[in-house]
């Protein structure tokens, strides 16, 4: 049976990647013919200034060899333009009379140069900036003439005319803005960008209208006057003065267009037949020139050329950030500001920063940077996550490090971090192999350098680092996806969100209906959804959604820590870090009988039995059971360990029995599986000998009873944990702690720590849970209590069957 066709005309970056997306998720669905104007392969388009500027070649900048398309089984046409589209036979016309039939047809043509209306735009001499030929001519005329022109003080020009410059060129910027990107900028740093490239060279007429272009005695381009009778020469004049979408291919076909390709949600056309996306689309009105914007309607696409049917294509938050000769900008959102907002300024023309960050209600609307542009990834999450800012507006314009606000964004100084800097712990990636990678491959996402470097690719703690380097590297190419729109994984486009909320909402107890419900792509899902729809269910429906072992990791399958010689790590549990000498010898005689090489003391207050045979762990725990012995879930998203110091129990400096409260909690909390890990702690006093301040849960005992602190984490990434509330009783602490346990349970997507979690939701809004609506409290406590009543061990022993030990305090001197 034959293939459907599919046609792309359009052989740049959107087009290309809506061809990758479509590759990753149904590979053989199609015949796929593209046809390219230009005689090259896809290649970088963002990347053609460094060509112009002599860093790179145009080598460098190829996404897809020609090998690729050969290996895809792709018919790729080069230096073709297609001049027909016939819609009724379904079939495309080149230049060359070249005819292809589709199915399918995908335009992605791009735009063109705006040429100002003004006599002489047709000399030679005069040329746009959008592709190879154009940079290839600018090369050329640099090592022949000595002076440039270039009409745009926009994003265009400014590259050409640095290029031009370090070329040796004597270059003039004619601008008719009134200060240099005023799209981008605002005037204060539009001026000041100005003066810095006036120092490095360029001379800039601001203000200032194009009238004619005048020919020389060689027939070429030779001065350009204005109006006004101004007139300076002209060797070469580059129109850098905007962009159009080049949609009359598609007009000419009869298909709607409106100052673009007019498309709906799903980038479909009015002729259902054919998609489009890039430069040359208008959706809702708005064409985009951004290459972030054009991948996410690839995305989007591709889902819908795939048969799949559910992604969307809503608009785009879009932020710029670029460097010029050296100089960082970066703007985002509504720069400008107005009626209704607040600025916060940070001007020091000296030391040349300029920041000024737009406030509405509360919440980042937009900002503009000149020079210090290394929280701009981070300002930008905040205004597209519409975060309330209120808590950190004091210190907001002084950056991520001083806010502290670090969460999923990183460091904020990723910039200045030198190459050999490491940015992945886990997996030993430096800086500079992430930015390597990204410049070679053509990198643009997260998942992609996960891929093709392992950074952020195993516990996820220097993904926001990585986010950052991508910012910095790629520019206004990367745009960070708001936090609750990520999909899980390539099997869906769903956020862990709406998987959350379809599971609760549409009352979901199995995978397969989760699968079924939201459309998932593959039939079984993959290693990475699997394990988080498992436990969205069993969190949402504890006693209807049955557990699937297999869609846990191999650790929670085998109830151990797999180990990298593939043996197994035993953690039997210890109630607070307290044993018994009948716990001991059963974990000696554990040792012997099955040849355990190391025995180690963990940081968790437990023993460690390491090296652990597969097919020895039913008998050991069979063992370990019969001895009264529970499993540590050492190996789980789930509560891990309560420490404790000695507490008022044996402490002359204790307040509080902070063994009895850390036992009673982990009992409570026995087997309760979470998103991520859990650690718990409780010192008896505030000399915090259980480092309580690390914990997810932090439990410090003072005179009149107990401090509590959430969103503690120990890991690669030290986070110290955040007052919630000072409570006077043990089961304040339990219920407490509990709710908050649940809330995080409730609404933590898979894999994200407490931390992470609060980073997301805020402080303000957890305390309000907890703290401010009782009601609310005591149900989520109720809804733990009711979840882990059933709780059992992997082995069968339940909690009954593990009293709580009983202490009897010391009685302290006065």
């Amino acid at each position: 049976m034959s293939k459907p066709r599919l046609v792309l005309i359009g052989n740049g970056m959107a087009g290309v990647r809506t061809v990758e997306e479509l590759l990753k998720i149904k590979p053989d669905h199609y015949d796929i013919t593209i046809f390219g104007a230009e005689p090259h392969p896809n290649y970088n388009r963002i990347l053609l200034s460094p060509v112009l500027a002599g860093e790179m070649g145009v080598k460098d900048i190829i996404l897809n060899e020609l090998d690729w398309y050969a290996e895809n089984k792709i018919t790729l046409h080069t230096g073709k333009q297609i001049s027909t589209i016939d819609r009724v036979k379904r079939k495309v016309i080149a230049d060359d009379g070249t005819e292809v039939a589709y199915d399918r047809l995908l335009i992605a043509t791009g735009s063109t140069p705006f040429m100002l209306p003004v006599p002489g735009n047709d000399l030679p001499g005069v040329i746009g900036y959008r592709d190879i030929k154009d940079t290839d001519e600018m090369i050329d005329a640099a090592t022949k003439h000595k002076h440039a022109v270039v009409i745009g003080g926009g994003l265009l020009g400014l590259e050409a005319a640095n290029g031009l410059k370090l070329r040796g060129m004597d270059v003039t910027v004619v601008h008719l803005g009134p200060w240099l990107l005023e799209r981008q900028l605002d005037e204060v740093a539009g001026k000041m960008l100005q003066k810095s490239l006036e120092d490095k060279g360029l001379k800039f007429l601001l203000a200032t209208q194009t009238e004619a272009l005048i020919q020389g005695e060689s027939g070429r381009v030779a001065a350009i006057r204005f109006k006004g009778g101004m007139q300076i020469p002209a060797d070469i004049v580059v129109m850098a003065a905007g962009i159009r979408p080049n949609y009359s291919l598609a007009e000419k076909s009869g298909i709607y267009c409106n100052r673009g390709i007019v498309v709906n949600d799903t980038m479909q056309t009015y002729d259902p037949k054919v998609y489009a996306v890039g430069e040359c689309v208008s959706h809702r009105g708005i064409a985009y020139g951004l290459v972030a914007p054009l991948f996410e309607q690839a995305k989007v696409a591709a889902n819908h050329l795939a048969g799949y049917g559910i992604g969307r294509y809503t608009g785009s938050v879009t932020s710029t950030k670029l460097k010029v000769t050296g100089i960082d900008l970066f703007s985002a959102g509504d720069y400008m500001g107005g009626k209704d907002t607040e600025e916060i300024v940070l001007n020091d023309p000296h030391g040349g920063v300029y920041k000024k960050l737009v406030i509405k209600d509360n919440k980042l609307v937009g900002g503009v940077m000149y020079g210090d542009t290394a929280d701009g990834p981070w300002y930008f999450q905040l205004l597209k996550d519409q975060r309330d800012i209120h808590d950190i507006r004091d210190s907001l314009i002084f950056g991520q490090s001083l806010v502290g606000d670090v969460g999923h964004a990183g460091k904020s100084k990723a910039a200045e971090m030198a190459d050999n800097a490491e940015v992945c712990g886990c997996n030993g990636v430096t800086k500079g192999t992430i930015v390597q990678a990204i410049k070679a491959k053509g990198l643009f996402t997260l998942d992609e350098v996960k891929k093709h470097t392992k950074a952020a690719s195993s516990c996820g703690s220097c993904a926001g680092l990585v986010e950052q380097i991508l910012a910095s590297t790629i520019g206004g190419a990367y745009t960070p996806a708001a936090v609750d729109s990520k999909p899980v994984c390539g099997c869906t486009d769903h956020s862990h969100k709406k998987v959350r909320e379809a599971i609760f909402g549409q009352h979901l107890t199995s995978k397969e209906a989760v699968f079924k419900a939201l459309e998932w792509k593959t039939p079984n899902g993959c290693d990475k959804c699997r394990p988080a729809v498992n436990y969205y269910l069993i969190s949402s429906w504890p006693h209807e959604a049955k557990d699937d072992p297999q869609s846990r990791f191999i650790n929670e399958r085998a109830h151990a820590n797999i180990q990298k010689d593939g043996t197994y790590s035993v953690v039997p549990r210890m109630w607070g870090g307290l044993t018994t000498p009948a716990e001991l010898r059963a974990i000696a005689d554990a040792a012997e009988k099955y040849n355990v090489p190391t025995v180690k003391v963990t940081g968790g207050q437990r023993i460690d039995l390491l090296g652990v045979k597969k097919e020895d762990l039913p008998k050991m725990w069979a063992d370990l059971n019969a001895a009264g012995m529970v499993s540590g879930h050492a190996y789980g998203k789930s509560i891990r360990t309560v420490k404790t110091c000695v507490g008022a129990e044996h402490c002359r400096f204790g307040t509080q029995l902070a063994m009895s409260m850390g036992v009673k909690l982990e009992k409570m909390l026995f087997d309760m599986y979470a998103p991520h890990k859990v650690k718990l702690a409780v010192s008896g006093c505030p000399r915090n000998c259980a480092e309580a301040g690390i914990k997810d849960v932090g439990v410090i005992g003072v005179d009149s009873g107990y401090e509590l602190y959430i969103g503690g984490n120990g890991g690669i990434k030290t986070e110290v944990a955040q007052f919630l509330c000072k409570v006077t009783s043990d089961e304040e602490v339990m219920e407490y702690s509990g709710a908050f346990l649940q809330l995080y349970r409730e609404e933590g997507w898979y894999l994200e720590r407490t931390c992470h979690y609060m980073d997301r939701v805020g402080l303000d809004y957890i305390k309000g849970k907890i703290l401010e609506d009782e009601e609310g409290r005591k149900a989520y406590y109720a809804r733990l209590l009711d979840a882990l009543k059933d709780a059992k061990d992997p082995w069968e022993t339940s909690r009954e069957e593990q009293p709580i030990k009983q202490f009897i305090p010391i009685k302290l001197e006065a």
